[in-house]
């Protein structure tokens, strides 16, 4: 198909700054070809996003490599169908995981989770550029601050995590649902003092963590703001805010 054939779209200089599909054009009452194939492609990729496991040990051996003390646990989702089916499993730490916590690390003042959500591709690719930036502007004990990989996990699996190490507060990363448009997108959830019913406006989001869209640094930047506040104020959610675009980079 040549492109005099296609009637474009008045709103096409606005594709510069958007990833989203407008101003696509069409052929008679169809879209283009080339962008029929591309939503093919984007809907193949987030049915993968969703569906892929996440690699363990590569994982591990990543995070091993960079200093961090790394811990393995799983939700009550025994497998992914499971997972996706009820996404109650997924919120809930396994007893086994609980027992196995319980016998580690005492009351640390920050734990970090990794967890595969809905896009595991997202965890495998962003979680430690994420978490080796945020290390390098958050003062802690980082050689007994553990990394928590979570299995089949969804956001408030961290509370049950953070309650089983007795830790003050929990960032939790986890791929979020898969668009169109990024299928590898990485959220962080940040919760003061979790416990098991924790509410989610307890705690604090920073979302679309991507190359293409909220950088490393950025991200980091907003995470060791709310960190900061969090432990400064004794509290997170709807009550902190992030103004971390006020301070001067």
């Amino acid at each position: 198909m040549t492109d005099d054939l296609i009637q474009h779209n008045p709103w096409d200089e606005l594709r510069a700054h958007t990833s989203a599909r407008i101003a696509l054009g069409r052929v008679g009452s169809s879209l283009p070809t080339r962008e029929v194939l591309k939503f093919g492609m984007a809907h193949a990729q987030a049915r993968d996003a969703v569906h892929r496991p996440l690699d363990i040990n590569d994982l591990k051996h990543q995070l091993k490599v960079q200093g961090f003390r790394t811990l393995h646990v799983h939700s009550n989702a025994e497998d992914r169908q499971t997972y996706l089916l009820r996404p109650d499993y997924g919120r809930h730490l396994h007893n086994d995981s609980r027992v196995y916590l319980e016998h580690e690390l005492a009351a640390p003042e920050l734990v970090i989770v990794i967890a595969d959500g809905l896009s595991s591709i997202a965890a495998q690719r962003h979680a430690l550029p994420v978490l080796q930036a945020f290390r390098e502007q958050f003062e802690t004990d980082w050689a007994n601050t553990p990394v928590v990989i979570a299995e089949q996990g969804r956001v408030a699996i961290g509370d049950g995590i953070a309650v089983a190490l007795r830790a003050r507060m929990v960032i939790l990363m986890i791929g979020e649902r898969p668009g169109l448009s990024a299928p590898d997108s990485l959220g962080l959830y940040l919760t003061y003092q979790p416990k098991l019913d924790t509410m989610d406006s307890q705690r604090n989001c920073v979302s679309n963590i991507r190359p293409e869209g909220l950088s490393y640094v950025q991200a980091a930047i907003k995470l060791n703001y709310l960190a900061r506040e969090s432990l400064r104020l004794q509290l997170s959610g709807v009550t902190l805010k992030d103004d971390s675009n006020l301070l001067k980079i």
